[in-house]
Order: C-alpha cells, then structure tokens, then sequence
C-alpha cells in the first residue's frame, strides 16, 4: 500500500532574462489553487494527496502551465528555477498583504531571509505514534533530502559559499526543537513555545521536518518535509519523494529503525548530529562530510544517499515504483542544481546567464511533460 503524498511549490515570478517580478496580488485573485507568500515576488500552489506517481507528475506540471498563460497576459514573464533572489533584490521587503500582522511580524522579524522558493513534500501517516517515529527519523536524514535538492548558490549575482543558501540563511524557528518523544510531547512542547512567544502560531515550527494536520498539534495526518530547495524538475522532484516514501515504508515495516530504538546516541547528541549536518549539506550538498546518526560515524552525502537507494530498492520494487527511484542516480552522478550552476560559474559564464539558460529549460521540459505524459494521463 503506498502512502498518499502531495506538495506545496513556492516560485517566483519574473522575465525570462531572469529578473524576478512579484504578481501575487494579482495571481492569488484570479487564479484557483494559488495562495500567496508574505513577500509578493513568490507564489504558492499546493497539489491533492495522491497516491499514484502518474498523478502527481500532471498535479506539478498543470498549475503551471495555467500560471504561465496567466502571465503572459502582462508581457513577457515567466518562472524563475531556483531558491533564493538570485540576481538582486535581497535588500528590500515587497508585501503581498500590507494589513496582514502576521506578515508584517515576518518582514520585521526576519527581513528577506524569509524570502525564498522552495518544496514542501507532505507524505500521509495516520497513526500519530508512527508519524512521530517518521519525524524523528526524518529529522535525522533530513540533510540527505537537502543535498539532492540544493538550488540556490547565489543571491544578488554573485555566489554565497552554499550550495543552498536558502537553508543556509533560513531562520529555523524555535532555535531549539527537540526529537519529539511520542504524540503527548509534541502537544506538550507546542504549547509551551506558544506560551513563551517563541512561536506565534501553530505554523511558526519552521524546522526541517514537522507533523501536520488539520488542527495541529492534536489533530495530525502527515509528515511535512520543507528542508528541500525548489526542485524545478519535476522527475528529480519525484525520485526524491520516491526515496522518502521509500523510507517510510521501511520503518513501517520495521519499526526499530526509529532513531531512539537503533542509536548507540542520546536524543541531544542525536539533534546536535542533526543541526550540524543541515549546516553541513548547506554549504556542500552531496559532497558534505555528514556524521551518521547510528553511532556518529563520518560519510559524505552522496555515499548515504547512495547507501540508502541500494537498502530501498526491493521496497520499491514490491511497490511498484521503482522506475520514480531511478533518477537520484543522475543526480548523484550529474549533481543537483546548484552544483551544476556553479560548473557553469566555473567554465566561465555569469550568475545571469546561468539562469537565463535554467529559465529556458525547465519551460520546455514541462511543456514536454503536459505535451506527452499529462495528456495521455487525461
């Protein structure tokens, strides 16, 4: 039995030379299924929880075939691949909702940090104990799922350092969150952070992993993975949810993998493990030195990555979606995003021209996905 599955896609909006223009004011009241971020310059769509991996592929394509006829309708725009204001802008705030206090406590608080793209893949879990268990191990193979996606080496035209500066910069909020222990603790700790004011609402949990639901922190249904950069390829974006599902199959199945039944580490050492690996695969993505959370040991991204397709693929396989697994091994061999950006920065070209070239070309792989595989879907 497959886990439902579905996405929140944050994008920006700009011209094809790569220039990045907000219309979410604009997106928000004329088009169904669109919601709006504090900043106007990106804008969100969110697809059903699905099953089938068919289904998904036209759910990620088919809004934005509509947003891009939307936004012709005002000259020559388009959307722009990547996680961070690439090419400038990272000075200033632009409110989508200026009467909004919640947003207006985002610019005050966090200024343009805030102020990115990126992919929330939520995956179906029931049972509130088991999605704890997802959390924790999740939380702790966290880092993997941002190597694969990182996309977003450059702010303002220049290179960062990071290979996601997103999450590099990203104000991950409380400071301190915890391995959440069982359904209680969660509920315990949650409204002990919105007593103290660390959060201001039950959404302000902006860590790499959180569960969700329809009335959090009591009500959950799903685990909520929001580490990962703006996976602008919707196969790539697929594999990496494949091997996520994959995962979480697994623990269903055999329940010791939990972290705090399998760690020879302490819940403290195991979040410390955690924190500094995010950090860690900011900066170099597959090719960061990361600690293993089962007794601490160094490996580099890509080996776990590739350590984990080889211990998933007979689950997949059982499952039937083996061949939605198969490209995290050209990522793995051709790199993600940004590593492939910045060979481009390192043959000679500039930011621009990198993601003008980016630009082009995920416009027509959709097209060639809504042309080939969405039709024959409807």
């Amino acid at each position: 039995m497959l886990l439902s599955k579905g996405f929140e896609v944050e994008m920006y909006t700009g011209t094809p030379a790569g220039d990045i223009v907000g219309f979410a004011d604009r997106i928000v009241a004329d088009l169904d299924g669109f919601v709006r971020e504090p900043d106007s310059r990106n804008v969100e769509y969110t697809t059903a929880p699905r099953y089938r991996y068919e289904r998904l592929l036209c759910d990620l394509v088919e809004p934005r075939q509509r947003l891009r006829a939307y936004l012709r309708q005002f000259g020559d725009y388009t959307l722009i691949p990547g996680s961070t204001l690439a090419l400038g802008g990272s000075d200033r705030f632009h409110r989508s909702d200026p009467n909004n206090p919640y947003h207006a406590y985002i610019e005050q608080t966090y200024g343009t940090t805030v102020v990115t793209a990126s992919i929330h893949i939520n995956v179906g879990i029931s049972d509130p104990e088991v999605l704890m268990q997802a959390c924790r191990l999740v939380r702790l193979e966290a880092p993997l799922y941002l190597a694969l996606s990182a996309a977003s080496p450059f702010i303002d035209s220049k290179p960062t350092g990071y290979h996601s500066t997103r999450w590099g910069v990203f104000p991950k909020t409380p400071a301190d969150v915890p391995l959440f222990s069982s359904h209680a603790h969660f509920i315990e700790w949650t409204e002990a952070q919105l007593a103290a004011g660390t959060m201001q609402n039950v959404r302000h949990l902006w860590s790499a992993v959180r569960p969700n639901g329809d009335r959090r922190p009591y009500n959950l249904n799903r685990l909520e993975l929001r580490i990962c950069d703006l996976v602008s390829d919707p196969i790539a974006l697929l594999a990496i949810t494949a091997l996520l599902e994959a995962r979480l199959l697994q623990l269903i199945e055999t329940p010791t993998l939990d972290p705090l039944k399998l760690s020879s580490l302490s819940p403290e050492e195991l979040v410390a493990i955690a924190d500094a690996n995010e950090t860690a695969a900011a900066k170099a993505s597959l090719d960061a030195t990361l600690r293993h959370w089962q007794d601490g040991r160094e490996i580099l991204a890509r080996d776990w990555v590739a350590a984990l397709y080889q211990e998933v693929s007979p689950i997949v396989k059982r499952h039937g979606f083996g061949c939605f697994l198969l490209p995290i091994q050209k990522i793995l061999r051709e790199g993600n995003e940004a590593q492939r950006w910045l060979r481009q920065i390192e043959q000679g070209q500039d930011s621009r021209a990198v993601l003008q070239q980016a630009i082009a070309a995920v416009e027509q792989q959709e097209q060639l996905l809504a042309q080939d595989l969405c039709q024959q879907a409807a």
